[in-house]
């Protein structure tokens, strides 16, 4: 079994996810070309409906390709029929080649007590909600004729959303798109999944398992065993046996990695690792490089932690805060918020990782923040004095 440095991990993790290519120059119109290379490399696109400084998928493609338009990016993703958004990673969008390795998902879906509930109270509701999509087309849960009551300023959890949600898992719907406001449109799967991936045969569980682990690996570079399984939520005891048998014939290399061998990882035989990573972009706490919290600490001695849901007095660095990547590394990390009637992206701490050159970072920091800024329509980049690395970044702005 080989060892190889933490460098050279790092280097791979990047590479894998595309982050070994700078972005394309400014004047370069991204088209769906862009868009493909972006979802090739994460393979999953996580979906989440917090909007305070953009939705969670617009960043994976800003931290690729840079500026775009984000319009045609969603029409694309919700579109094209090339993805479909489902329960993969958690709520998110992957390729239609998935829908088949997820059948058996789909299939054995848990137990909802809120579905048993609304089955109980209101016999044939499910089967009743069901034929009206079937009947209407793409159907959010305020098109239902009796979606049942609100539990909140939002939809909450009433009868007609938990039975659109569970319709989705078990396969029968899919989502037709999503609004502009994120609220959910779904229609029945075989109009929106292509019939390519739902008339494709259905492999035995185990090798589903076995190629969802090297969709993983292709799409993290080098990962533990509770990595690649992460990445399609499969727990580790049924994901243990396919990695298994992945190695035996030579489809996965395990290797160590110099300072963690307690714990071997894997790689794809001939898996490239970039001789230099010229990244320099903001990571949304979404995404695949850092969405496994002891993995990005493990690779890039990054302790990440989001904290939106953590007490305000009790916070450390903020409530939407995004990982810095200069290089190969996590050199600090930005709590932001797009003030879209101002006009201004706030950033309301800025805090550097130890044994950095704050002055450097601070400069890129201030870069990147002016180009995000000017693509989310908040070109005015306003700094909060919170944080060790505050100063040095209004200096740079200044």
């Amino acid at each position: 079994m080989r060892t190889i440095s933490l460098p050279v991990a790092r280097r791979l993790a990047l590479t894998a996810q595309g982050l070994d290519r700078p972005r394309p120059p400014a004047t370069t119109r991204r088209d769906v070309r862009h868009l493909r290379r972006v979802t090739a490399a994460t393979d999953i696109v996580q979906l989440d409906s917090v909007n305070v400084l953009a939705r969670a998928h617009e960043l994976p493609f800003w931290s690729r390709i840079g500026p775009h338009d984000r319009a045609a990016r969603d029409a694309w993703l919700w579109g094209s029929r090339e993805l479909y958004e489902g329960w993969i990673h958690v709520q998110s969008c992957t390729s239609v080649d998935v829908w088949p390795l997820l059948h058996h998902r789909r299939a054995t879906p848990l137990k909802w007590p809120s579905l048993q509930q609304v089955v109980e109270d209101d016999p044939g509701y499910v089967e009743k909600v069901l034929d009206e999509v079937a009947a209407n087309g793409p159907t959010s849960v305020a098109d239902l004729s009796d979606p049942g009551a609100r539990s909140g300023p939002w939809w909450g959890n009433p009868k007609g959303k938990v039975t659109l949600d569970y319709l989705h898992v078990r396969g029968d719907l899919a989502v037709h798109t999503r609004t502009a406001n994120f609220v959910t449109v779904y229609d029945l799967a075989e109009r929106i999944i292509p019939a390519h991936a739902r008339e494709s045969e259905v492999p035995p569980t185990e090798v589903a398992h076995q190629r969802l682990l090297l969709r993983a690996a292709r799409a993290h570079g080098i990962a533990t065993l509770a990595e690649l399984a992460d990445h399609h939520r499969l727990r580790v005891p049924e994901a243990r046996p396919a990695l298994a048998a992945l190695v035996a014939r030579g489809e996965l290399d395990e290797v160590r990695v110099r300072g963690l061998e307690h714990e071997p990882r894997y790689v794809l035989p001939g898996a490239r690792a970039a001789r230099t990573i010229p990244a320099r972009t903001l990571l949304s706490p979404f995404d695949p490089v850092v969405w496994h919290r002891g993995r990005a600490e493990a690779l890039f001695g990054f302790r990440y932690r989001i904290e939106i849901y953590v007490p305000e007095a009790k916070r450390v660095h903020g409530y939407y805060v995004l990982p810095f990547l200069l290089g190969d590394r996590l050199v600090a990390r930005v709590d932001l918020k797009a003030d879209r009637a101002g006009g201004r992206l706030q950033v309301r701490g800025a805090f550097a990782e130890p044994h950095v050159d704050r002055a450097y970072v601070g400069r890129a920091l201030a870069e990147e923040l002016c180009e995000l800024g000017a693509w989310l329509g908040v070109p005015e980049v306003v700094v909060a004095r919170n944080g060790d690395l505050a100063d040095a970044l209004a200096a740079s702005l200044g």
